[in-house]
């Protein structure tokens, strides 16, 4: 083995694998930064790579792609694992392995490298990605094998050896942030009981700190796809970007929840993602305004499937390809504004129209107005219910 690529993130982690490959292994590292998030210096960030010892350093804003080919397909599936987290961690996760992949072929790599945990759930994701692109690369996970037991040890390592990080003793979260939310880990959040501190969030303010008056807002999508807010058109990043910074501020997105992690162990997991709750609610509401109720109750089942697939890391799987081209199948339908208020950590959608709308007031008024013929009720209801007659349930009434 004579190259390797890694998967740099800037972090203490990340920085002490580049040196310790070099050490354990006698190779060249090449490190590759997939920005997702905000996009900080990327020079610095060049030379914090080379500086822990890479001889290259590949920084790409994979932004845009992130969106369209990676937020969006989950949106349209209204992917929620376990109903509640919209998957940010694990939507970015292909993405890196994709271009890992890549830049590992490109280089001539013999492996590639990252830095999850051996008990988390991106080692799955990040692995089963390379492994379905290029089976050929060999893959080292240094933190299941490296001596280091604790963040302590990792950052005296880092003294030791003059590698450029930033991080200390005393601090006491683990973050992974993308433009579709951030997952907040460690610390005293791993106490199930106990309440996540205000110096948790990074994107969301406490319910206290909210604005006292309500803040009233318009999606508009067309053909599936968020283009206007409150009738200003926006390219898709700069449009999550900016309802992350207005949902954010009154404290929508927050989620706080057990979650059953893949390799078989529940974690205390908190998540924010303001952008992400809004446009979710936004784009199931107005699914429901102009599809059909098979249409709309079936998907509900098939998005719970794919949540989990991409959950576990199989987002080059031929399941989910083919549930894609079943969410994208009528999207053009799914065009008109949804108008949200939000107030005190809530999202709540208070007016939808469509120009595909299958919303009838006629037909669902009780008024002097209304046009539902009620006479013909009474056989619909008499076959509906035809089955069931004569079931002997007598006995449990």
């Amino acid at each position: 083995m004579k190259k390797v690529v890694v998967a740099y993130s800037g972090g203490l982690d990340t920085s002490c694998i580049v040196k310790w490959l070099k050490d354990k292994y006698s190779v060249e590292v090449v490190c590759f930064s997939a920005f997702i998030g905000e996009v900080p210096d990327k020079n610095a960030l060049k030379q914090k790579a080379i500086k822990c010892g890479a001889s290259k350093a590949y920084i790409e804003d994979l932004k845009p792609e992130f969106a369209h080919d990676f937020i969006l397909p989950a949106l349209w599936a209204h992917a929620r694992y376990e109903g509640k987290y919209p998957l940010a961690t694990a939507l970015g996760r292909p993405l890196i392995a994709k271009h890992l992949v890549r830049i590992a072929q490109l280089e001539k790599a013999d492996a590639v490298v990252h830095g999850c945990t051996g008990k988390g759930n991106d080692q799955v994701r990040i692995e089963v990605g390379v492994r379905t692109l290029d089976p050929s690369l060999k893959i080292i996970a240094p933190l299941r094998e490296w001596e280091f037991k604790t963040r302590e040890e990792e950052i005296e390592y880092a003294k030791k050896h003059n590698l450029p990080v930033s991080a200390t003793k005393a601090s006491p979260y683990s973050l992974d942030k993308n433009i579709w939310g951030i997952a907040i880990e460690a610390g005293v959040l791993e106490d199930a009981w106990k309440e996540p501190p205000q110096d948790a969030y990074v994107m969301t303010r406490a319910i206290d700190q909210t604005p006292k008056q309500a803040k009233y807002i318009e999606v508009e999508f067309d053909a599936g796809v968020p283009v206007k807010l409150n009738g200003t058109p926006y390219g898709l990043v700069d449009l999550i970007e900016k309802l992350n910074a207005i949902g954010g501020q009154y404290g929508v997105g927050r989620f706080d929840m057990i979650e059953n992690r893949l390799v078989g162990i529940k974690s205390r997991e908190v998540y924010e993602a303001p952008a992400a709750e809004i446009l979710l609610k936004a784009h199931e509401e107005l699914e429901s305004l102009v599809m059909d109720r098979d249409f709309y109750h079936y998907k509900r089942v098939l998005s719970e499937r794919y949540a989990e697939l991409v959950y576990f890391g199989l987002w080059f799987s031929p399941l989910k390809t083919a549930l894609d081209a079943f969410f994208a199948a009528h999207q053009k339908r799914v065009t008109g504004v949804i108008r949200l208020k939000l107030d005190k950590g809530h999202a709540v959608i208070v007016g939808r129209k469509s120009k595909y709308s299958l919303y009838h007031e006629k037909l669902a008024t009780y008024s002097k107005g209304d046009a539902f013929d009620h006479t013909q009720s009474a056989g619909f209801v008499k076959i509906w219910g035809l089955p069931y007659e004569g079931l002997d349930f007598k006995s449990k009434i």
